[in-house]
């Protein structure tokens, strides 16, 4: 399969600048806005807003 900018690979980092990140592919075509994944930060325990830097 061809990758192509259609799905560009996004990488979330968690907002406490422990330097986690959750790597994502986001479509471009069905989601214009800001991806926003709940994912589990393991230094505060619980799910967090992962937010991509620009």
């Amino acid at each position: 399969m061809a990758r192509n900018g259609v799905r560009p690979v996004v990488t979330p980092r968690s907002p406490f600048g422990t330097g986690v990140a959750c790597v994502r592919r986001k479509n471009r075509q069905n989601d214009r806005v800001q991806l926003v994944p709940r994912t589990y930060g393991p230094v505060a325990g619980e799910l967090v807003p992962f937010r991509v830097e620009s």
